[in-house]
């Protein structure tokens, strides 16, 4: 009997193996025969302006993907926050006769705010074209390709939003066309929700999820969102970090002042700025500001096994990005992105270049990034900050402005704000449907690959957790080099590909 058991295990494992082997031919098979097509369809959703916003070009683009989804046959609606005026939550349904399990996919359809200046020449956010190679391989740019014209997977298709999200909102529904057209019936529930403000911190989301709670029932949410990992190998993501932003103005003079006839006189605002900034974080990049790290939630023996198991990527992104040393003392990317971080976003005070002045400014701003990890508190750890800060001598202050009682009895002020913020998030990578979604994904990969207990990125994923009690699962698609935020982001043809045989894979459970 035992032998017996082995063999019918063996054989149900080869059958298994085969069948997926199958799909991912047929998947190809399909891209083949309509890729043309699907990427002109690809072009003309990045062609609508989608900064998050911009309320009139969130619209166009949330009436595209309507239509795209219509046209596929999902049953669509927008779905409201409580909120008025703000951007629709794009929901589909197939629901399946007789199906135990349901899945949602999720993407985002807004973008980050452009600066067309700082684009690449010939390139244009909102005017998506196709390059040969990447800009950084010297990649020029080519006309979109003919019906009889074969595409290169090397190319790359530049534009805001090719990679960060509108490619995640593409692969998911050409994923679900593929399966009617090759004729695979789904055996679990499909939803579909795109989200319109993730780029703005999802700042309504939490009404959205909460007002359509019940339709939003599922056993798993999927997210496809950032790259894959910098080997070029798929990943599963267990989790994401939280963020919040903060912005510390440090305040001197009440107008600008000569910096000969005032100069080692009058407190430098941006001097006292950079000083106070230099106290939060050491030389290997680790932050000092007090109870950074304490309340930290460690990890797990598996997600320990996890990050070991990652391939090394350190050594290949430092040749890439061009630097020499890295922080964390030691610990690799993967180790860090687990830890909180505090990031500078930018510094501003008076002007340089061109328009540089002999002057002694009036103030000087930071805008901080705080990175957190579960276990963290997004007001509790800005409040870590807020108090570092007072530790350094400083006044501190919500206030807009800064009165002259203020200014004669305190000599250092800084005025801080922060946003609300939100929590990180990770999904337990022994749950079952985490084995069947790690095995859909490594079905149309011949290398293993990589399992990540959290991502660096940020989303509000706890929120699903929070009002759905829904775990939720992110498979990225694209390429790590695509200038996601910035100017030329980009998406390579090959990651499309891939991203297809994945999301058709990831329907197909049983």
């Amino acid at each position: 009997m035992k032998r017996y058991f082995l063999l019918t295990l063996l054989f149900l494992n080869v059958l298994t193996v085969f069948s997926q082997s199958n799909l991912v031919d047929k998947t190809r098979a399909f891209r083949q025969a309509n890729e043309h097509r699907l990427l002109q369809e690809f072009m003309g959703l990045l062609s609508i302006p989608n900064v998050v916003y911009d309320t009139v070009g969130i619209q166009k683009t949330a009436n595209y993907i309507v239509k795209m989804m219509e046209d596929r046959g999902i049953k669509t609606q927008k779905l409201d926050a409580k909120t008025k005026g703000v951007p629709p939550a794009i929901y589909g349904e197939v629901i399946v006769p007789n199906a135990t399990k349901t899945l949602v996919f999720y993407a985002h359809y807004d973008g980050q705010p452009v600066n067309p200046n700082q684009w690449a020449e010939g390139i244009k956010p909102f005017e998506a074209v196709f390059l040969d190679a990447s800009l950084e391989k010297g990649g020029k740019i080519i006309d979109v390709p003919k019906a009889s014209e074969s595409i290169n997977p090397e190319w790359r298709i530049y534009g805001r939003s090719a990679s960060d999200d509108k490619a995640g909102v593409f692969t998911i529904l050409s994923a679900y066309q593929a399966m009617t057209k090759m004729g695979i019936k789904p055996s679990v529930n499909l939803k579909f929700f795109f989200e319109g403000e993730e780029e703005a911190g999802s700042t309504h989301l939490e009404e959205i999820l909460a007002k359509h709670k019940d339709k939003l029932k599922a056993d798993l949410w999927v997210i496809c969102d950032g790259p894959v990992h910098q080997s070029g190998r798929k990943q599963v993501v267990f989790g994401v970090r939280g963020d919040v932003n903060m912005e510390v103005k440090v305040f001197a003079s009440k107008r600008p002042l000569h910096s000969g006839h005032y100069g080692n006189w009058a407190p430098n605002p941006a001097n006292l700025l950079v000083n106070l900034l230099a106290t939060m974080k050491d030389t290997k990049g680790k932050v000092l500001i007090n109870g950074f790290y304490d309340d930290v939630t460690p990890l797990s023996a598996l997600e320990k096994q996890a990050l070991a198991n990652i391939p090394p990527s350190d050594e290949q992104m430092r040749n890439e990005l061009g630097f020499v040393r890295a922080e964390g003392d030691g610990k690799s990317l993967a180790e860090l992105i687990s830890l909180p971080s505090l990031n500078i976003n930018g510094i501003a005070s008076a002007n340089v270049g061109k328009m540089v002045a002999n002057i002694i400014p009036t103030s000087a701003t930071a805008a901080l990034d705080l990175r957190l990890v579960l276990g963290n508190d997004a007001q509790r750890q800005v409040q870590k900050v807020i108090e570092h800060i007072k530790s350094q001598g400083y006044y501190v202050t919500t206030n807009e402005s800064i009165t002259d009682e203020e200014r004669l009895k305190y000599p250092l002020i800084a005025r801080v704000q922060a946003k609300e913020g939100y929590n990180a998030q990770r999904t337990k990578m022994d749950l079952p449907i985490a084995q069947l979604i790690i095995k859909a994904v490594q079905s149309t990969s011949k290398e293993n690959i990589v399992l990540m207990p959290s991502s660096g990125g940020s989303l509000p994923l706890y929120l699903f957790d929070k009002h759905l009690a829904t775990p939720t699962i992110t498979v990225p698609i694209a390429n790590h080099d695509n200038n996601q935020h910035a100017e030329n982001e980009n998406i390579r043809i090959q990651n499309l590909r891939s991203g297809l045989e994945t999301y058709v894979a990831l329907m197909s459970i049983q």
